[in-house]
């Protein structure tokens, strides 16, 4: 079917039935200094008897006409849908590739784990073996020193027993010790080692020491203090395993918020809102103090258009970041600007514009929000003016 090629001013420049189809990809029309450039390509390679189709009536032309307008529509449909398409697959290949590469990490991580943990069962073992080596080396040593103290006993029993011998064969006759100084006896030698009491004997003693969850001694704490903080640990233990039984099947660092609150970052970055917002929930669920998780749940409810729980996320977010000081102030300007934005696609722009004005006080200088905020003065002014 020809198409006829034209230029869209009406009315028209320039308008041609050519005389067979041309490629409407390849083909091209440049205008510029007064002059229109065409560089046709034809889709069938033949001579063309004329540029233009001969003798065609008007009803043709019409008929011709539309039918040209029409096939561009279809085109123009066809290339939607193929683009439509191809984002999906990006898309999809981008959160498969995402989640690739979270398996990749996880497994790394495990690969450390496990490694970490035979290198201290290793370490244990050989810590195990030189105790005992240690405790053998001593119950050696020990048997040695018994067996040389039993030998010395021997010895002296002996010696005294020789002594002994030549006075059972004198009659009544007794040696008496000299005197003065200087003198040495033989007998009076024996008696003071006799006099020496035996080595002492071994044995264990036991030691038990009163269990405590504090490093410090007991001397040293404040035991009423101490009881208070454990029973509040221990009530928000049970609280978290009572609201959190079904978390049992998670891994440890899947009950972190920290990470529940990264994993729920990045689903927000490949458009998966809804995953981000169940991230989100269950960060909440492990610690309610942590504003940014508010924040940026408020974020996805936006995305999402649930406006009412945008408005109450960025209303805990503003209650949790207090006092207001330096360290938040970007953190308090993104839940204003939110919470406003939620309040105007409501439609109930006066309470917008009093969160945007609160943004503005605590960031003067954001040209993007003062526009905003200008904006939404209009709407209401607008607005008034209607009514």
């Amino acid at each position: 079917m020809p198409i006829p090629p034209e230029v869209s001013t009406p009315p028209f420049l320039f308008e041609a039935i050519l005389y067979a189809p041309i490629d409407d990809t390849s083909s091209t029309a440049k205008i510029g200094n007064g002059i229109i450039f065409f560089t046709l390509y034809k889709k069938e390679v033949a001579m063309w008897d004329s540029l233009t189709l001969p003798n065609a009536n008007k009803e043709k032309l019409q008929y011709l006409r539309e039918n040209a307008v029409l096939k561009a529509h279809e085109k123009a449909k066809e290339e939607t849908e193929a683009k439509k398409v191809t984002k999906q697959e990006h898309k999809k290949h981008a959160l498969e590739a995402t989640m690739k590469l979270e398996e990749a990490e996880r497994k790394r991580i495990e690969d450390l784990k496990e490694k970490e943990r035979q290198k201290v069962t290793k370490e244990l073992e050989l810590w195990k073996k030189q105790q005992e080596d240690a405790e053998k080396q001593k119950r050696v040593q020990k048997e040695g020193e018994l067996y040389q103290v039993e030998q010395l006993k021997e010895k002296k029993k002996e010696k005294i027993n020789k002594t002994r011998i030549p006075n059972e064969g004198t009659s009544k006759t007794r040696l008496k010790p000299t005197k003065g100084y200087g003198s040495y006896s033989m007998f009076s030698e024996n008696l003071k080692e006799e006099q020496l009491p035996a080595p002492r004997s071994a044995a264990t003693i036991r030691i038990n020491f009163t269990s405590r969850v504090f490093p410090t001694a007991l001397r040293e704490s404040c035991i009423a203090e101490e009881e208070e903080w454990l029973r509040k640990q221990a009530e928000a233990r049970r609280t978290i395993s009572a609201d959190l039984s079904e978390l049992e099947d998670l891994k440890e660092e899947e009950k972190n918020p920290d990470w529940l609150k990264n994993k729920g970052n990045k689903m927000f970055a490949t458009g998966n809102y809804l995953a981000a917002v169940n991230a989100y929930n269950l960060a909440v669920r492990l610690n309610n103090k942590l504003p940014l998780l508010y924040l940026n749940r408020a974020a996805c409810h936006l995305k999402l258009r649930n406006l009412h729980k945008a408005i109450e996320d960025s209303s805990k977010a503003l209650g949790l970041l207090t006092p207001p000081v330096p360290d938040n102030e970007n953190a308090r300007v993104k839940a204003y600007v939110r919470r406003g934005t939620a309040f105007c696609q409501l439609e109930l722009y006066t309470e917008g514009l009093q969160d945007y004005e609160a943004a503005l006080k605590i960031d003067p200088k954001n040209k993007t929000i003062e526009k905003d905020a200008e904006k939404i003065r209009h709407l209401i002014q607008g607005t008034t003016q209607d009514s």
